[in-house]
């Protein structure tokens, strides 16, 4: 009885277990459920996602709400939209009930979608517990914004980057744990950067990269990114960073080409480094090394297993058990320094490297080489000499040099650097050490020691030149023994300016490289499905702005053939002012960049496009003028505005008062009332204004014009003019006094005076202060009288 008392009694219990499991179960359900953390319904739209979102976005996000619970609830809420916000993955849980993180591991959508990388099937066993599976990871190689700014793009261009996208919520990620761990360690031993990017903490920094989903993996060189697509699996991944690095940092060498590597120290001004080893491919570790000192050395590779290298085996011995390294400087012949090893460690390779990064007598060829090989001088550090050769590269300096290189040979110290510079491709440096200009003279040698950054160096000069022999070898020697005893014996200073760099000319060179690198990228992240989806706006919005591009160039290109065919036939009609070259359409909007004013006459021809059509903004200034007059107005013309020409909105024509005399007086008539032309009621009908010398600004847009007219010789003066003159009280500022007779009219002016004021009135064209006259409609081409 008592035993079944006891059942009775734990059977509640177990009830009361099984309903909080269930509710612990609903709970968790819950928590993942993106409709539920949104608020919105199975129904909801797009639009309707993304307003909830930006709303929630804003009243959890962790910098503006300071609760306990909120960058949780805003991790949540992103996820949530991710979800939502992406149609397939939208689908996948309405159906299954399915996010990224609860899909079983394994399953087809992540072999085939390629939105990131999909994972080995082989891999379906791994911990639960995130954040001890992700401890190896985030503790050692998180990365922040600033950190990748500041520290990884720089650091990309001597090393490549592998990093990782992850987050706490990315129950995917662990599934990759063991493979990501197993490659970072291999990797990073041989000199791979590594990064892992926490998108719940780093989201400036993952949107930075463009990587929108969890996991990513992507590489970084040379400060571009570059997304791995493939199946997370070690070869797959090392691969994948073998593949960042540039195809032509290792040349491979044989019996053929042995003599021309090597021989190429002398234009590439670089040691040259020989691996030999048994692997047909070049080992990942020497490639990455190669990347590294790219700058200083040449590295070549010698396969031993090929047939047609034995002659390079016998010739330096090599022992073909073990991996052997050669450096190589100014002799072909016998190695600078070697080294083997079974295994050989980055660690090792680097000292090496290090330690023959230059040549004995390298080419000063840039500011940078100087800078290393001539440190400035340090307190807490030994004084660091340079012996500099100036020199030719001439045929006939050839036995100096050598005689030079040969004394390096025999003197090298630790405190003295030898170096030489063509005088040819450094002459200012040259000039202000020699202090003269003349480039014929013998070869010098300089003993300099650098003082500081801003380039002082006190030096001195060895007494009787360099023409290699034991004279000048003795000499040079003695000095330098001095220098250890005195360096106060280095008795002249100077200010040296940067070195030209030498290389520059390659500059073409290394961006057609770069150019196919980029557009290899590209085509190769357009292949995938989420770059394709990512780059579709901004395509589309290229695409758009070339067609729009397109039409316009077309329409325009029509639009100017058309006018140019009726204006071929009279374009002898143009005239040049200075040269009489033959003048151009006065559309041109391009400022000009010659030595004269083009200028166009004003016909039936060019009457449309110079006048009626001319764009808002534009004014076409036009010179009033007579077959008698042309050549004498034209040039006076010509020099008054042609300060003016450089504005893309003033056009310059002229107008043959012999051939359109009625287009000008109709014109005229428009706006003779607001104007008040001087006429003479009297002599109306027996005298004709004489317009020669007018010049009318004319707006074919808006429908107005201004006016400039010679002013009367008496009263005003040679080259007064209405409107360019007083700024107050001017003519057309007030109506004209009718009291000067017809007899000193501008006819009386001398013809070369009358366009003596005109730059004061283009001034006030240009500034805008001139009087408008209005007219209702621009004459009609019936009133442009053909030519007599």
């Amino acid at each position: 009885m008592a035993r079944r008392t006891r059942m009775c009694l734990t059977f509640p219990g177990i009830v009361v277990v099984c309903l909080l499991l269930l509710v612990g179960l609903v709970e968790t359900a819950n928590e993942v459920d993106p409709y539920n953390i949104l608020g919105v319904t199975k129904s909801a739209s797009q639009t309707e996602i993304k307003k909830v979102y930006k709303r929630l976005a804003r009243k959890w996000h962790p910098d503006k709400n300071k609760n306990e619970g909120a960058e949780d609830m805003f991790i949540k809420i992103t996820k949530s939209y991710e979800i939502l916000s992406n149609e397939e993955r939208r689908a996948n849980y309405d159906r299954y009930g399915q996010t990224d993180d609860t899909q079983p591991y394994g399953h087809g959508h992540y072999g085939h979608g390629h939105d990131q990388f999909y994972f080995d099937e082989s891999f379906f066993h791994f911990p639960f517990s995130s954040k001890g599976s992700q401890e190896f990871a985030d503790s050692k190689y998180a990365l922040h914004f600033n950190q990748y700014v500041n520290d990884v793009v720089p650091d990309s261009f001597k090393r490549p980057y592998l990093i990782k996208i992850t987050s706490d919520w990315c129950f995917s990620c662990i599934h990759i744990e063991p493979v990501w761990k197993e490659v970072v360690l291999e990797l990073e031993a041989l000199g791979v950067g590594i990064g892992v990017v926490d998108v719940g903490y780093e989201r400036r920094l993952a949107n930075h990269l463009g990587a929108h989903r969890t996991p990513s993996i992507l590489g970084v060189i040379n400060g571009k990114v570059t997304f791995f697509h493939y199946a997370v699996v070690k070869e797959h991944l090392r691969q994948f960073v073998e593949d960042l690095l540039p195809q032509r940092l290792v040349e491979k060498v044989t019996d053929r080409n042995d003599l021309q590597f090597l021989n190429s120290w002398h234009e590439q001004n670089k040691p040259h480094v020989l691996l030999f080893d048994q692997v047909p491919v070049v080992p990942l570790l020497y490639k990455l090394t190669a990347f590294a000192y790219k700058a200083y050395v040449q590295f070549g590779y010698v396969d031993q297993g090929l047939s047609d290298t034995a002659n390079l085996l016998k010739q330096f011995n090599i022992n073909t058990y073990a991996p052997t390294m050669l450096v190589f400087k100014e002799s072909v012949d016998k190695p600078a320094d070697i080294i083997q090893a079974k295994g050989m460690k980055k660690q090792v390779i680097d000292e090496f490297i290090l330690n023959n990064k230059f040549l004995l007598v390298p080419r000063l060829v840039n500011q940078k080489l100087f800078d290393e090989l001539c440190p400035v001088k340090q307190f807490h550090r030994r004084r660091k000499y340079c012996v500099l050769l100036i020199t030719g590269d001439e045929e006939s300096y050839t036995i100096g040099n050598q005689a030079f290189l040969s004394f390096a040979y025999t003197n090298t110290q630790e405190v003295v650097r030898f170096a030489y510079v063509y005088q040819r491709l450094q002459q200012p440096l040259c000039d202000t050490l020699l202090k003269t200009k003349d480039s014929t003279q013998p070869p010098q040698v300089l003993i300099l020691e650098r003082r500081n950054a801003a380039g002082k160096v006190l030096y001195k000069e060895v007494a009787g030149g360099w023409n290699g022999t034991d004279k000048n070898k003795q000499r040079l020697l003695d000095e330098l023994q001095r220098l250890q005893k005195d360096p106060s014996i280095l008795n002249q200073d100077a200010m040296l300016p940067e070195l030209n760099n030498e290389f520059a000319s390659m500059f073409l060179i290394r961006w057609i490289y770069t150019a196919y690198d980029y557009l290899t990228e590209i085509i190769d992240d357009v292949l995938h499905n989420n770059c394709r989806r990512e780059m579709m706006p901004l395509l589309s919005l290229i695409f758009s702005a070339l067609f729009i591009l397109f039409g316009t160039v077309v329409v325009q290109a029509f639009s100017d053939s058309s006018e140019d065919g009726k204006s071929k036939p009279k374009a002898k009609d143009g005239a040049t002012a200075e040269n009489g070259s033959p003048g151009s359409s006065s559309t041109s909007s391009r400022p000009p960049k010659k030595n004269f004013v083009e200028v166009t006459e004003l016909t039936d021809i060019t009457y449309t496009s110079n006048l009626v059509k001319l764009r808002p903004g534009h004014m076409n200034v036009v010179l009033v003028l007579t077959d008698a007059s042309k050549n004498v107005l034209l040039s006076k013309f010509a020099k008054e505005v042609y300060s003016f020409t450089g504005s893309l909105t003033l056009h310059f024509s002229f107008l043959n008062l012999d051939k359109h005399s009625a287009w000008m007086e109709t014109l005229l008539e428009f706006a003779q009332d607001a104007m008040q032309i001087d006429t003479d009621e009297d002599d109306g009908a027996r005298h004709k204004i004489d317009y020669t010398g007018y010049i009318l600004a004319l707006n074919g847009h808006k429908k107005y014009l201004c006016l400039f007219r010679p002013v009367y010789t008496g009263e005003e003066g040679p080259g007064g003019a209405t409107g360019g003159g007083r700024r107050s009280g001017s003519r057309e500022d007030h109506p004209p006094r009718r009291s000067m007779p017809r007899s000193r009219s501008t006819a009386t002016l001398q013809i070369h005076h009358k366009l003596d004021r005109l730059g004061l009135w283009m001034e006030r064209l240009m500034e805008g202060t001139l009087p408008r006259y209005y007219i209702p409609a621009w004459p009609g081409l019936e009133k442009i009288t053909a030519p007599k």
